[in-house]
C-alpha cells in the first residue's frame, strides 16, 4: 500500500477521520495511529510538519501548565492570599509568599494588595493532579493590570493571535498603539485610546473566528489598514 496524506495541510478535520496511511507518517498531537493510518482524535486544525500528522484543536477549556503566563482575576479573598479565576473549570491560589516581595503581617487587610475583581498578569507555579493550581507574582514583567479591557478568545487560537515571534499582536498594537498582553488561557488585555481598544478587540476577533483559515496576516494586516 502506497504511504499518502489523505487530507489538506490546515484543513478542518473532525474526529475519527483518517488524516494519512502508511507507517512512515508520524503522530503528532491530537492524533492516534490506528493499525497503518493516522486518525484524527477530535475536530481541529490538521497540520503536515515534515512527516509527522498535527492537530490544533479549535475549542476546548485552558489547562494549566507550569511556566504559562496568564491573566487571572481575583475572586475570592482568603486568610492566607486570594483566589483567582484563570479561564479553566477549577480556580487558582495566589499566596501570600507568591503575591509580593514585601513583608505580609499577619492579620493585615489583603484587599489592600488585590481586591476583588482585580486582573493581574501571573504565572502558573504548580499544578497537582487533583487539579489543584498555585499561581505566582514573582517574575519578569508579573503585574497587576490596571484600565484598559479584557477579551477571551478559545485558548486554542491563542498561538494564532500571537502570530510567529509575536507578529501578529505586534502588528496589531503598532496599528492601534494599544497595550496587548495576551494570556496563554485565552484571557487578553487591551489599553490604549477607546476608539483604537475597540479596533484592536475587533482585529482579535477576527483572528479568533479566522484562525483555520490561510493567509490570515494578509488579511488582518489589509482589514487594519482599511479599518485606519
Amino acid at each position: 500500500m502506497k504511504d499518502e496524506i489523505l487530507m489538506e495541510n490546515k484543513s478542518i478535520v473532525v474526529p475519527g477521520e483518517v488524516l494519512a496511511k502508511g507507517m512512515s507518517f508520524l503522530p503528532g498531537p491530537g492524533t492516534y495511529r490506528r493499525d497503518d493510518v493516522i486518525v484524527a482524535k477530535k475536530v481541529g486544525l490538521a497540520t503536515v510538519d515534515g512527516k509527522v500528522i498535527k492537530l490544533i484543536a479549535l475549542n476546548g477549556t485552558y489547562l494549566p501548565r507550569v511556566k504559562d503566563k496568564i491573566i487571572a482575576r481575583v475572586i475570592d479573598v482568603l486568610m492566607t492570599g486570594w483566589r483567582v479565576d484563570i479561564n479553566c473549570p477549577y480556580s487558582a491560589v495566589l499566596t501570600m509568599k507568591d503575591a509580593t516581595n514585601e513583608f505580609i503581617p499577619r492579620g493585615a487587610d489583603l484587599t489592600k494588595y488585590y481586591d476583588l475583581g482585580d486582573h493581574m498578569l501571573c504565572q502558573v507555579v504548580n499544578v497537582t493532579s487533583q487539579n489543584l493550581v498555585d499561581v505566582s507574582m514573582k517574575g519578569p514583567g508579573l503585574r497587576k493590570l490596571k484600565g484598559g479591557r479584557f477579551i477571551k478568545v478559545s485558548p486554542y487560537k491563542v498561538p494564532r493571535v500571537i502570530g510567529k515571534d509575536g507578529s501578529m499582536v505586534s502588528m496589531i498594537k503598532k496599528a492601534t498603539g494599544c497595550d496587548i498582553i495576551v494570556g496563554q488561557n485565552g484571557v487578553i488585555w487591551i489599553n490604549g485610546d477607546p476608539k483604537a481598544e475597540v479596533v484592536a478587540v475587533k482585529a482579535i476577533k477576527k483572528i479568533d473566528k479566522e484562525a483555520h483559515l490561510s493567509g490570515l496576516t494578509d488579511r488582518i494586516a489589509k482589514w487594519l489598514e482599511e479599518a485606519k
